[in-house]
């Protein structure tokens, strides 16, 4: 387990060293001047020199990666160009907020999705089956932004009531009740819950089909013992595995999410960071974002062996 945790450990440094690069490369080809944008369009060159000079904009690109790395691993990820506030300070407070709606989208998906899948597998081909697979196949194909936008349109818009959203989204400090959640939520929960529905009857309907299942079943234990106990146990690895994909896939769609909605999370600070050419702020966030996708791929292959014995790790 140890020489399995060291080996997983390197690649997933190795990982993360190739998505700083990469992101740190890309957005110095995307046009666009961040000195610039703060000195102003009508500033004079020399006063752009000298804020690319502050900035260590004029360095060569190599160079300024390997001081990038170097502040990295000081526990430094730079200073934001547009509110000039420290990176790890901007994402300290926004990040709670992405986590928020991550997490009680994946509860929300998972409490609805797994059940349905469950009862889906065990009544095949009936009516049940066939409409919450259609359902499933919806959700599946429904872009993230697409929905809220439908969402906005019907809650904000056409009832506003329901949810108290008659004025904006989200007050002015940023701050939302349980009503500014309802939306995004359900626009990220959606594709979510189709797929660990669809994942969950799958995987079920192939448990089902074991000998050992036919063997329970001759013995006379109850229906619901061979369904939970038995078959839902031994389906459970792929729906961890699409669990811990989801949960990275959800940090990633709350870009959109909270784009469309106003959420003042990390994904709203990429996003304006990306138009301001804000630098830091979008390499601690990408950074932040995959630091998380990696955890939970970890705990999953945990959970394998904690639900498996027969899975070991060496």
């Amino acid at each position: 387990m140890i020489n399995y945790l060291i080996r997983r450990l390197s690649f997933a440094l190795l990982t993360l060293l190739g998505v700083t690069f990469l992101v740190f490369i890309s957005i110095r080809l995307v046009p666009g001047d961040p000195a610039t944008a703060i000195a102003g369009e009508l500033a004079t060159e020399e006063l752009v020199l000298e804020v690319r000079e502050q900035l260590g904009l004029d360095d060569p690109i190599l160079i300024q990666y390997v001081n990038y790395l170097g502040r990295i691993l000081q526990g430094d990820m730079g200073q934001s160009i547009r509110s000039r506030l420290p990176v790890t300070d901007e994402i300290q407070v926004r990040l709670p907020r992405t986590l928020t709606l991550a997490l009680v989208s994946l509860f929300v998906s998972t409490a609805i999705g797994i059940p349905i899948g469950v009862l889906a597998a065990t009544r095949p081909n009936s009516w049940f089956d066939t409409g919450t697979m259609i359902l499933a196949l919806l959700g599946v194909s429904m872009p993230i932004f697409w929905l809220g936008l439908m969402l906005m349109i019907l809650f904000a818009v056409q009832i506003p009531q329901w949810f108290g959203l008659a004025g904006p989204l989200l007050p002015p400090t940023g701050s939302g009740t349980w009503q500014h959640m309802v939306m995004p939520v359900m626009a990220l929960a959606a594709n979510s819950m189709a797929l660990q529905a669809r994942m969950t009857r799958s995987s079920m309907l192939e448990v089902m089909r074991q000998d050992y299942i036919r063997t329970a079943r001759a013995k006379g234990q109850r229906e619901r013992v061979v369904i939970f106990v038995h078959a839902f146990r031994n389906a459970l690895l792929p729906i961890v595995t699409i669990l811990g994909l989801q949960f990275g896939t959800l940090l990633g769609g709350a870009v959109l999410t909270e784009t469309v909605f106003s959420w003042p999370g990390i994904g709203r600070l990429l996003v304006d960071a990306i138009g301001f050419r804000d630098y830091p702020i979008i390499q601690g966030t990408v950074l932040v974002i995959a630091v998380g996708f990696l955890l939970t791929n970890l705990l999953v292959d945990y959970l394998y062996a904690y639900l498996d014995p027969r899975v070991q790790y060496r």
